[in-house]
């Protein structure tokens, strides 16, 4: 079992950054691939970007790409979405998800692939 718990999240003005910071709970956090959803209201939940357990390997959505950097600290069960040159678009509500996975070097764009979400934090981007 594994719980995820996100912070950063804000209120920041379109060109700003943010850092997002997903903490999880568990002795055998480096087991499990790890990813960053968000959801804006009144749309579906889509994937932003995801990173192999090992950090060996990142995958990000066309729309951030270039823009959004994801990062893990395994030794502090920590996992990070660093996002710079916000958009007003970029609003809405981020979660992180895990799942385990025997795979190293393996990322997961699928939320029905992921386990474990968070309770999600709010990111809103003013024009």
């Amino acid at each position: 079992q594994v719980q995820l718990v996100e912070s950063g999240g804000g209120l920041v003005q379109a060109g700003g950054s943010l850092r997002l910071s997903c903490a999880a709970s568990g002795r055998t956090f480096s087991s499990y691939a790890t990813g960053w959803f968000r959801q804006a209201p009144g749309k579906e939940r889509e994937f932003v970007a995801a990173i192999s357990k090992n950090d060996i390997s990142t995958y990000y959505a066309d729309s951030v790409k270039g823009r959004f950097t994801i990062s893990r600290d395994n030794a502090k069960n920590m996992v990070y979405l660093q996002m710079n040159s916000l958009k007003p678009e970029d609003t809405a509500v981020y979660y992180c998800a895990a799942r385990y996975t025997s795979a190293y070097g393996r990322t997961y764009y699928n939320p029905e692939e992921y386990d474990f979400w968070g309770q999600g934090t709010q990111v809103t981007v003013s024009s």
